[in-house]
């Protein structure tokens, strides 16, 4: 009896520690939460955004850009452009996305503690409902959001292509919205959406699922909650719940970059493509096009950028989240 006694108490304890890396939203002060978001994931996205035009710039295949690798975009828009150049759209999309990060962050939370709820009383192991509950908050938090993004995706991503050969040019992003509207009304602005919705959302669930479950496998390794009467008590060190939960966020990000770059490339041809004349662009023409262009392999273009900036992006993403929650946990 003391032994089981005491095997229930190491367990209390190594579940009292592990709370320290799952803060559910009741937890949390929403302001402190959504304040300090907004400035370290701002500064985070300032730190990716040259990947991400360097990826779209190769996408779009202008100047012949799609046939060179990464680092010589990189250094070719330095050249052009300089330093602004490999920060175009940037001010747009960091001052856009602030709304949207408030809706995102908040139907992921809210999403994810009321998967958690449901499930805790099924026959299915932890690490399951862990993964289960981050996949399904990540997909309703991506559905959610896309209204709100996928304008300012069409609208950024035209300022990081004016100057290429064909591409208009435009005088900030309220002339993009005015000469958008102009030729094809609003849904010029959702370019893309469908496709979005349904490449997005799965790839947002596998990232939350593998992320939530690949951080569950490695707490258990090293000895949290793992169940077989060694648990340690003590509570994880800064610096271990970094580490673990920056591996996570790696294999999670290099996955869904390996599945998603050709949609990603469908999509934001489709969304920069200005051939009104030739009817309104689809997914279809813009698959064949690809195809006559460069073969299958043309939809892995800018793979390498994205590669980066997605393993990056999961990196530093999820350590930055994390770090968020902590910092926001109610004081009592």
């Amino acid at each position: 009896m003391a032994v089981e006694a005491e095997a229930a108490t190491a367990a209390a304890a190594a579940d009292l520690a592990l709370s320290e890396t799952n803060i559910k939203w009741d937890r949390l002060d929403k302001t402190r939460f959504h304040v300090i978001g907004a400035v370290l994931f701002t500064a985070q996205q300032g730190l990716l955004h040259p990947t991400a035009v360097v990826k779209t710039r190769m996408q779009v295949d202008g100047g012949g850009l799609s046939h060179m690798n990464g680092f010589s975009v990189f250094k070719k828009i330095l050249k052009q452009d300089g330093v602004p150049g490999i920060f175009r759209g940037f001010g747009t999309s960091a001052i856009g996305a602030l709304p949207g990060r408030v809706l995102a962050l908040t139907a992921l939370e809210v999403s994810k503690d009321i998967m958690m709820k449901y499930s805790e009383g099924s026959d299915t192991n932890e690490a399951t409902q862990i993964a289960v509950a981050n996949g399904v908050a990540g997909l309703v938090s991506t559905i959610i959001s896309c209204t709100y993004f996928v304008p300012l995706d069409v609208i950024c991503q035209r300022l990081m292509v004016q100057g290429l050969p064909g591409m208009t040019k435009y005088n900030g992003p309220f002339d993009v919205i005015n000469k958008v509207l102009k030729v094809e009304g609003f849904r010029g602005l959702y370019r893309g959406f469908g496709l979005t919705i349904l490449t997005q959302s799965p790839a947002s669930a596998l990232w939350w699922g593998a992320y939530g479950a690949a951080q569950h496998a490695i707490w258990r390794s090293l000895g949290y909650g793992n169940g077989n009467g060694n648990e340690k008590e003590e509570k994880p060190s800064e610096l271990e719940l970094v580490t673990v939960q920056a591996t996570a966020g790696t294999i999670a990000g290099a996955c869904s970059s390996i599945l998603t770059t050709p949609i990603d490339t469908i999509k934001t041809r489709l969304q920069v493509m200005d051939n009104y004349g030739a009817g309104r662009p689809s997914v279809v023409k813009t698959t064949k096009l690809l195809l006559e262009e460069d073969g299958w392999r043309g939809f892995y273009r800018g793979f390498g950028p994205r590669f980066l900036n997605m393993s990056l992006w999961g990196t530093s993403m999820i350590v930055t989240y994390e770090l968020i929650k902590r910092l926001s946990v109610k004081r009592d």
